[in-house]
């Protein structure tokens, strides 16, 4: 179990450098959404290339950073009905989860959308609006995105096997964020403070 239990803290800080670095496409689609706006408006002047560049970018942030988003626990839940179970059985559905919903629904995906990258790159696919760009490497995210996932799926798996075996502790995949409501006392507290 040390072996998985590393190999869990390898995928985890893999997806976390890549959460990480894909952070900064979100800045740069918006200035170049910014940029592209202002001078379509200013010297009536636009190109496809640009609107493009501006959704290949937000491919990248959604399918790089999903597995980003497991790992912090971000993802969307049931937490209204499940925060009244106990922790080990909240451990239990996110295990059947994973194992019934996540992984098959990744791995197919993945089964679909590697041939489907594969074709574009050998077709060398350009997209078919005037001024348009390659389109592979956008393609060639999809299988990359399910494949972090999937990784990222199976360090879930480990480490919810880890703490049922009692050798992780809970907040090994816990979400590490404040929830709204403590975000909330926390400006009540800093504005009373002012």
């Amino acid at each position: 179990m040390s072996f998985l239990l590393s190999l869990s803290r390898f995928i985890d800080n893999l997806n976390e450098k890549i959460g990480h670095g894909i952070s900064w496409a979100l800045l740069l689609a918006v200035i170049i959404c910014t940029g592209n706006a202002v001078i379509r408006y200013l010297f009536n002047m636009s190109s496809n290339g640009w609107l493009e560049i501006q959704w290949y970018l937000f491919a990248a942030i959604f399918l790089l950073a999903t597995s980003y988003t497991l790992r912090r626990n971000e993802h969307v839940r049931i937490d209204v009905i499940v925060s009244h179970f106990s922790k080990r059985t909240q451990v239990w559905i996110d295990l059947i989860g994973f194992i019934v919903f996540l992984m098959p629904a990744t791995l197919l995906i993945l089964y679909y959308g590697t041939p489907y990258a594969w074709i574009s790159i050998q077709n060398q696919e350009v997209s078919s609006n005037a001024g348009g760009l390659i389109v592979w490497p956008v393609k060639l995210l999809i299988p990359l995105g399910f494949v972090l996932l999937a990784l990222q799926g199976i360090s879930e798996i480990i480490k919810r096997i880890g703490y049922l075996k009692g050798l992780v502790p809970a907040s090994a995949f816990e979400k590490q964020t404040a929830t709204p409501e403590e975000e909330i006392a926390a400006i009540k507290a800093a504005n009373q403070i002012n």
